[in-house]
């Protein structure tokens, strides 16, 4: 366990953050501190929201950041870095800040789910690692809890690993996929790793490999009487498979004391065969053996079956939740947001023909704004030098309305962002899974509104700027116009 969790991922990085920390390393720049954020621009599947995930491994990852003698050797195989340079390689660690919301928070695009303050090297060494761990559990876990909220209180589990982009995407990705609301996985290392529940039941050889399908069945249920659960398409649903996995009920199980505890089809019309399934079920007096349902299932195939009057209690979902199939790129960025001396910091802006893609400026907080219901309605973006009065009513500038005069009144707010690491110390105690994927189910009950939890056309949530931090943008807008 603590060997593949401890690995060293200090080399996961692109080329292009090496070449540009050796020239920052050679201009004398390499003490000079940096501000980056992570943000994204759009919700997947066009959602209203996403699920934070990853900031665990980010912490495991810059608790292990070192270049090893090997890697060491290697730039200097490459003649593209100064001796200095890589002397100063050899006894590297992370010496900055990293402030991050809580893992498993509902987000929203624009705003910084992780703000990196740190010597220039220190931020640019960690840009891709940081990345790729955010955009891959962020996809996963805001695919599967689409999928969860589909399927409308039946349970579903994780079977992607055979489809999934390699190991580690099976491992985390399970991990991601039971924040999201999965009941547990297929994959046996993610089990182990972090004490996801574990489940399986049979393949279709299992039942080829015996002469017949019911001495397939018999077998399996005397070798797992607790959880028998029987794959009952590989020859005929109806009229055989349910016939034999009742049969091994009667004449093995209930012998025993036990119950067949669920069967699965994994093919055909599942909405159809569910219903004449359930009945066969019922009327051999096994009201209480589940339907699982697997084969390429996502949160539009499970809606619609939902639609139908399908009688699944579970669904196994493989490669289009693994893969987040319909859109598998979730596109979290790393923008320079601000340049340090001493204490002073210089904001710093991207600008571009495209709104989306204008950076936010500075050093900022961003909280969520909350009703007197305790509805969250509002995230509120403000610098983060400014003394903001939550006792009284506090006015915002909506960017797209910004000529109006607003006020949030009755409300409270929340700071989302934590310290992570200060001065390259880690001074956060991580919460166990199970508590960050209670958060996700909690946020989602009680504080987002349902609306922004449709699949079609989901309430835009609102994203508004204290008036100090919306004069900063428009003030760097106008500077730098005429930049090119």
């Amino acid at each position: 366990m603590s060997q593949y969790n401890e690995r060293n991922l200090t080399m996961v990085t692109d080329f292009y953050e090496m070449t540009m920390s050796n020239g920052y390393f050679k201009a004398g720049l390499k003490d000079k501190i940096a501000v980056f954020d992570v943000f994204f621009r759009s919700n997947p599947d066009g959602g209203g929201f996403s699920v934070f995930a990853g900031l665990q491994q980010i912490i495991e990852y810059i608790k292990e950041l070192h270049f090893s003698p090997e890697d060491i050797e290697y730039y200097r195989s490459l003649h593209q870095f100064s001796e200095e340079f890589l002397q100063y390689l050899a006894d590297y660690h992370f010496t900055g800040d990293i402030y991050a919301m809580e893992e498993g928070t509902i987000v929203y695009p624009g705003e910084p789910l992780i703000t990196v303050v740190a010597p220039l090297i220190d931020a640019q060494l960690i840009e891709t690692a940081v990345l790729l761990q955010v955009n891959h559990q962020t996809l996963i876990a805001t695919k599967t809890n689409r999928i969860v909220r589909a399927a409308d209180g039946r349970a579903v589990s994780d079977f992607g690993a055979r489809r999934a982009h390699n190991v580690d995407a099976a491992v985390y990705g399970a991990r991601a996929a039971y924040i999201g609301g999965a009941v547990g996985t297929a994959t046996v290392l993610a089990g182990q790793l972090f004490g996801i529940p574990i489940s399986g039941t049979m393949a279709h050889s299992w039942v080829m490999m015996f002469d017949s399908e019911y001495e397939a069945f018999r077998q399996y249920a005397e070798t797992y009487p607790d959880g028998t659960v029987l794959l009952v398409d590989t020859y005929n649903v109806l009229r055989s498979g349910v016939p034999n996995a009742i049969r091994c009920a009667k004449e093995i199980l209930e012998p025993m004391g036990k119950r067949l505890r669920g069967i699965r089809i994994d093919s055909g019309d599942l909405a159809y065969l569910s219903k004449e399934v359930r009945k066969m079920l019922d009327a051999a007096g096994l009201n209480d053996c589940i339907i699982v349902a697997s084969n390429a299932l996502d949160e539009f195939t499970i809606r619609s079956l939902q639609q139908q009057g399908a009688r699944i209690d579970s669904y196994g979902v493989g490669e289009r939740l693994i893969t987040s199939y319909s859109n598998p790129v979730f596109g979290a960025v790393y923008k320079l947001a601000a340049i340090g001396d001493g204490e002073q910091f210089t904001p710093k802006i991207k600008v571009s023909e495209t709104m989306e893609k204008v950076t936010n400026p500075g050093l900022k907080k961003i909280y969520r704004v909350y009703n007197e219901n305790g509805s969250a309605i509002a995230e509120y973006l403000a610098t983060a030098e400014e003394e903001i009065d939550f006792s009284k009513p506090v006015r915002y500038v909506d960017p797209r309305f910004y000529w109006k005069n607003r006020f949030f009144e009755n409300c409270t707010f929340k700071e989302l962002q934590k310290p992570i690491f200060i001065k390259g110390k880690l001074v956060y105690k991580l919460p166990t899974l199970k508590e960050i994927r209670d958060y996700v189910k909690l946020q989602l009950d009680h504080e987002i509104w349902t609306e922004e939890q449709r699949f079609d056309n989901p309430h835009l949530h609102y994203f508004d700027y204290s008036p100090e931090f919306f004069q900063l943008k428009m003030d760097l807008l106008e500077e730098n116009k005429n930049r090119g």
